[in-house]
């Protein structure tokens, strides 16, 4: 999958593209609707499928108290997108002066002039240009007016639950990860360095990878099962150069993860994401991990000491074996 930071870097003529454009947050199945459809219509036309994208997210630079916490990293995004098929993302930069774009200049300058697609396919509540003025109706017609064809795709429905970025953070928000997991189209996962921390739960007999999440939302306090993939052992680097997704190393372990304060220990403790990774006994310190949340076991919750709280993470252990199995 090639990659371009901006339609101005182009630096070839695309071939026959078929075009979709939007945030594309966390790669869900209403997205894959999308990317699907561009897909199948570019090899009709032996073509190339087009990815045109933003970064960052447009609310973080005109609304950024009111901007949604991202589902996805860049490297997750590029990832998901080059897994589903997409030959060209290009990754618009957004600025203020970007935002004052006309919806006419958007088209005809950015999306024609430098793309010049065959066909354009949207999300069913695509808006564009300046304070978002431009409609589907108008691209429609200046798409026509210019030589290329607009068609919307409906929004998709799984389980009776519209798909959408927004209800699945809302269910992460709920700890209800399996939902979560049927609307992505996979388990929501999370990006992280691992990080030396107090050592507690090496002294509990369970010693656990203390995480410091890229991504900007966690699920809800409370232990889950989960997978840790580890990409890159000994400091690897988790950013993946301007060209390409980070490579992935296929080695993963079962784990059970804790999101919370750890109350049994502490009054006031600070959010902290850890994992205690099945059959494993290696250090990770420095490492990049990605972990992936399956199911959630139970509340976090406050023991009266130690011995208890073993006893509770036995249980835990015991419980993710059984969800990783029936997986």
């Amino acid at each position: 999958m090639e990659i371009v930071e901006g339609a101005n870097a182009l630096e070839r003529e695309l071939v026959r593209p078929v075009l979709t454009i939007g945030n594309f947050d966390g790669v869900h199945l209403g997205h894959r609707a999308i990317m699907e459809t561009v897909i199948e219509r570019a090899r009709l036309l032996d073509g190339e499928a087009v990815v045109l994208t933003f970064d960052p997210h447009p609310r973080k630079v005109l609304q950024p108290d009111r901007a949604p916490s991202l589902l996805a990293t860049r490297e997750q995004k590029l990832e998901a997108l080059e897994a589903v098929g997409i030959d060209v993302v290009i990754m618009q930069p957004f600025d203020k002066a970007f935002a004052q774009t006309s919806p006419e200049a958007f088209v005809r300058d950015l999306v024609w002039d430098r793309i010049g697609p065959r066909e354009v396919f949207v999300g069913y509540d695509f808006h564009f240009g300046r304070d978002r003025e431009g409609s589907m109706a108008a691209l429609s017609e200046i798409g026509a007016g210019l030589g290329f064809s607009v068609t919307i795709i409906p929004e998709i429905r799984v389980n009776d639950l519209d798909v959408n970025s927004s209800r699945i953070r809302e269910l992460l928000g709920q700890g209800n990860v399996e939902e979560a997991e049927i609307l992505l189209g996979r388990p929501f996962a999370v990006r992280s360095r691992v990080l030396e921390g107090d050592r507690r739960g090496r002294t509990l007999g369970f010693p656990t990878a203390n995480l410091a999440p890229e991504n900007e939302i966690l699920p809800s306090v409370g232990v889950y099962c989960g997978e840790m993939r580890i990409l890159a052992r000994n400091g690897g680097g988790t950013t993946a150069p301007a060209t390409a997704p980070m490579p992935i190393k296929e080695e993963r372990y079962g784990a059970v993860v804790n999101v919370g304060r750890r109350p049994t220990f502490y009054e006031d403790g600070r959010l902290l994401a850890e994992a205690h990774l099945l059959d494993f006994e290696e250090e990770l310190y420095g490492a990049s991990v990605e972990l992936a949340f399956f199911a959630r076991l139970r509340s976090e919750q406050k023991f009266p000491g130690p011995d208890a709280l073993k006893v509770q993470i036995a249980a835990d252990i015991e419980a993710a074996r059984k969800k990783l199995a029936a997986r």
